[in-house]
């Protein structure tokens, strides 16, 4: 236990002079853990974790905060992008369903903006489907933790993943520091709209849908898409299917048919009209072209 000394003068003595004598006080053990705090909280890492069911927050907050991390909450997808952006965290723990900005549309605002594409996002998620799981790490999670939690999981998962983000900040070739450009909400919108697309080019997208997806409104993504894009939402998402389709055509054997449906088109015929008025050609006579000039390379 920590002790406090203290000199504090003494009557007695045969020579009636003061003498000193040691007290000894003992400092409470409380004040020893807030003293060990202060001074460790710089080296602790952060944790952020949003979710908008309170127990589960709280249950995960005590856990998380027993083995000395530092955590903070937000309740919904916003506040919790808002606040990895006020103050970028070491981790995030994200659940997937909340009203509002859902986790999934958190995330893809998160890797398009370059002050938190960095950091490590953990789905939290009660549904144990593959789907969602395959489409949260291709959005760039890194890992799900099914409710109801599982104590050791948590902190197994938790500590893997902070390690793996520490090894690669070691690992990454040194550089002056930078201080990160302001982000422009606009542009992370967009950038997020496009990836969005990008992802899900074989599904019916509809522009209501994409907005929803990003925690904004229709109106707003058309105007931010065109001024950072350059082009409608529309005429973004029918280039990226073409492109998509070009690249099917060259680099597999699949059917026309085939990559119609990949790229969203209800069939082979309106996928080669589309293929047509931007490339002046066939599917057929592109794919042709391109293994001609394979053979010749």
């Amino acid at each position: 236990m920590a002790k406090e000394k203290k000199l504090l003068p003494d009557g007695g003595g045969d020579n009636g002079k003061e003498n000193a004598r040691i007290i000894v006080r003992d400092v409470p053990e409380k004040e020893c853990a807030i003293l060990a705090l202060t001074t460790t909280e710089q080296a602790r890492p952060g944790i952020l974790i949003v979710d908008d069911e309170r127990e589960e927050l709280r249950f995960l907050t005590d856990l998380l905060r027993r083995q000395l991390y530092h955590v903070r909450t937000a309740c919904d997808g916003m506040e919790g992008y808002q606040a990895a952006l006020a103050s970028p965290p070491d981790l995030i723990l994200l659940d997937v369903r909340m009203p509002g900005l859902d986790g999934f549309a958190a995330c893809r605002l998160l890797k398009a903006n370059p002050v938190t594409r960095h950091i490590p996002v953990i789905f939290l998620s009660a549904l144990d489907e593959p789907d969602e799981r395959v489409a949260g790490l291709a959005m760039g999670g890194v890992d799900f933790v099914a409710k109801p939690y599982h104590p050791a999981e948590v902190f197994a998962r938790v500590r893997i993943h902070l390690e793996l983000a520490g090894l690669r900040r070691a690992q990454a070739p040194p550089s002056l520091p930078v201080m990160p450009a302001p982000h422009d909400p606009d542009e992370v919108v967009a950038n997020a709209a496009m990836r969005l697309i990008d992802d899900n080019l074989g599904a019916a997208l509809t522009l209501a849908s994409i907005a929803r997806s990003l925690g904004t409104y229709e109106k707003r993504l058309s105007q931010v898409f065109r001024r950072h894009a350059g082009v409608t939402v529309f005429g973004y998402l029918g280039e990226a299917r073409i492109r998509r389709g070009r690249q099917l055509l060259s680099d597999t054997d699949l059917t026309v048919q085939q990559i119609a449906e990949q790229t969203g088109f209800s069939s082979a015929a309106n996928f080669a009209t589309a293929f047509r008025e931007q490339t002046d050609t066939t599917p057929t006579a592109y794919r042709q072209a391109m293994r001609r000039q394979g053979a010749l390379s």
